[in-house]
């Protein structure tokens, strides 16, 4: 891609900026926000290499902040001048009743993500994010499966595969949620997995992860026998592919499963075997990295299987199991709150 400037016809600075801020100026001021937010978008698909998720949920939050603009302006075309720190705190407070504080939080982040690219690009000079505070929010655990539900769940799913009669779609279910939560994958790695990135002699998986990024994963014994039965009973099978692209798991048509059909298989699969938590193939990876640590796995071995590039992002799972602790603390302590009255 070339210069985020080529192509734009230079115009002098601006000696300040509408709004009122002058702590950041356009170089370019005259360049429209809706120009600048494609250049952004097309540098997180091509050079970051994020997924297709990602970049649609960075372009809702652009659109939604040019719309505001432009309707503040009399539907003039936004421009990024138009972006002072002021406009920018007056579009978080006009979306405080429609978006939750974790929206209104990631939309922030979107708009000093956008600004440090033009920073870096050379577009503008300063950032009207700075000073702008993220809404506070409380911090929510992830949602996850006990020990004995997962059990449940996965053995549930084995006895429904080898039934009598049974569809080879059956088998392909246990595989693909024994694997989900053997190696902690994220839905779009799950689905994502092509044959060739399997060893199931070695018990290791390759999976390409957000940004491009690879990295191996132990499988589990269990999981490679899902997988094996799985993969012999679609042998079997007359599926018409007329683009075989390798996947590993696949639908009734022959072609990859998708992510929607994952979320729709785990719920209908959860409520066959008489669990009624709501919980998503998220959950499951979840489920993954809190069994672990429950177990004693050491933190940067949970960070490197589940692909975090930052151990912070991992010891949210520290707070789960020391949560966990202390509702048994507080229920079997004889000197705990909760326990020293009965």
């Amino acid at each position: 891609m070339g210069h985020p400037t080529d192509g734009i016809e230079r115009n002098e600075p601006e000696t300040g900026v509408e709004g009122g801020d002058s702590t950041w100026l356009p170089v370019l001021p005259a360049l429209l926000l809706r120009e600048a937010a494609h250049r952004f978008l097309h540098h997180l698909r091509v050079e970051r290499s994020l997924s297709v998720e990602t970049v649609r949920a960075y372009a809702v939050d652009l659109a939604q902040v040019e719309f505001f603009v432009e309707e503040r302006s009399g539907n003039r075309p936004a421009r990024l001048q138009d972006l002072s720190k002021q406009e920018i705190r007056a579009f978080l407070a006009g979306g405080r009743k429609v978006w939750q504080k974790t929206s209104q939080g990631r939309k922030l982040s979107t708009l000093r993500s956008f600004f440090r690219y033009l920073n870096d690009a050379g577009v503008v000079e300063g950032n009207p994010t700075e000073g702008v505070s993220h809404p506070r929010t409380r911090s929510k655990l992830p949602s996850f499966l006990g020990v004995d539900d997962v059990f449940h769940f996965l053995d549930g799913l084995r006895e429904l595969s080898r039934r009598p009669g049974s569809s080879w779609r059956r088998s392909r279910n246990w595989a693909l949620f024994e694997t989900a939560y053997s190696s902690g994958l994220r839905v779009s790695e799950l689905v994502g997995l092509n044959r060739v990135d399997l060893d199931l002699e070695s018990g290791m998986l390759r999976v390409l992860g957000k940004g491009g990024k690879e990295r191996v994963v132990p499988v589990g014994s269990k999981a490679v026998q899902a997988i094996e039965e799985y993969l012999e009973r679609l042998g079997r099978q007359r599926l018409v592919v007329s683009d075989d692209d390798g996947a590993l798991f696949r639908n009734a048509r022959g072609g990859r499963l998708t992510v929607r059909s994952v979320h729709r298989l785990l719920r209908s699969e959860m409520e066959r075997c008489g669990l009624w938590q709501h919980i998503s193939p998220h959950g499951l990876r979840h489920s993954f990295a809190t069994h672990l640590l429950g177990a004693g796995a050491d933190l940067r071995a949970i960070q490197e299987m589940l692909g975090h590039s930052s151990l912070s992002t991992t010891q949210r799972y520290t707070h789960v199991h020391l949560d966990q602790l202390m509702k048994v603390y507080d229920a079997s302590h004889p000197r705990s709150r909760k326990s020293e009255h009965r």
